[in-house]
């Protein structure tokens, strides 16, 4: 800012005409107007000095923040869609507590959303609540039902028709441990409510293989026990299998253990086998020809 300057009412020691009444200028003594010249040089510099020392400091004290030029940089967008497509195959059981086993394909088309849709071979989840570790999941999927020609065994027992399902699921996320608890209804179909709660912990083993184990138990409803462990007297009289009438409750207990492997950043392998053990009033079916109920799968795919 530039100075003011200000005319005093003397200049430098001498009279400024115009001013004391018109009055002539007057010369001084020149040792008094050298020294008067002097001091206020003096008085000068001592000022300027002053008020650099002061800058200084202000500058010090106060400084500046740097200009952030990330702020006005565009923001790079994450992908939020996933996708994941493969193929393997399972070996299992023909049914639920038959002691044969078959080798059926499987399908592996997974597609994802940000972290809240899940589209898989089970069905389709949306997460509807989040909130440290807890989560909330609305679900849609089918029940696969059983035909009497799966085996000889179930001859005479009719067909228990493909129907859909509608459930949710409550879950419980830490580090690597999943706690969760699920409910289905079948709409139409079995018309079974199925309940189960399990826990499933998976830990790297380096940055390219994951193992994990998990176990579950399963209860359900009166009407799913009957339909799939169940022998009305009509069934009995067409199968030869004596009448059986189920109750509900606990059915069944599963352990299993599963191992991924990234072959590359996008091609994967993934194992699992699982280990069922029919119990209760499902165990003791006429249907059932073994209550150890072992599987194996093994899927390759691709991540996009």
């Amino acid at each position: 800012m530039a100075k003011q300057e200000h005319h005093p009412r003397r200049c430098f020691g001498i009279a400024c005409k115009g001013q004391n009444n018109g009055a002539e200028m007057q010369p001084l003594n020149t040792t008094r107007q050298f020294a008067r010249l002097s001091a206020i040089g003096t008085t000068l510099a001592m000022m300027a000095f002053s008020f650099d020392a002061l800058a200084a400091d202000a500058t010090d004290q106060v400084a500046e923040p740097a200009f952030d030029n990330t702020r006005f940089e565009p923001q790079q967008a994450e992908p939020k869609w996933g996708l994941i497509i493969g193929a393997g195959a399972m070996y299992a059981p023909e049914y639920e507590g038959s002691g044969d086993f078959k080798v059926s394909p499987i399908p592996a088309v997974i597609i994802t959303y940000g972290d809240w849709l899940t589209i898989d071979p089970r069905g389709v989840s949306v997460t509807v609540l989040e909130h440290n570790g807890f989560s909330l999941a609305g679900k849609v999927g089918y029940e696969m039902g059983r035909d009497e020609d799966d085996s000889n065994r179930l001859r005479g027992l009719g067909d228990i028709d493909f129907a859909a399902t509608i459930g949710a699921k409550a879950t419980y996320k830490w580090e690597g441990l999943e706690i969760y608890a699920e409910l289905d209804q079948t709409i139409n179909g079995s018309e079974s409510l199925i309940g189960t709660v399990g826990a499933e912990y998976t830990a790297p083993v380096n940055e390219s293989f994951f193992v994990g184990a998990g176990v579950s138990a399963t209860v359900a409803n009166d009407k799913h026990m009957q339909s799939y462990f169940g022998v009305t007297p009509a069934q009995s009289e067409f199968s030869g299998l004596r009448k059986y009438e189920p109750d509900a409750g606990l059915k069944r207990v599963d352990f299993t253990a599963t191992a991924t492997y990234m072959v590359t950043k996008n091609w994967l392998v993934r194992g699992e086998a699982g280990l069922g053990v029919l119990i209760g009033d499902a165990a003791d079916s006429p249907i059932v020809a073994k209550k150890i109920q072992p599987s194996f799968m093994a899927v390759v795919g691709y991540k996009f």
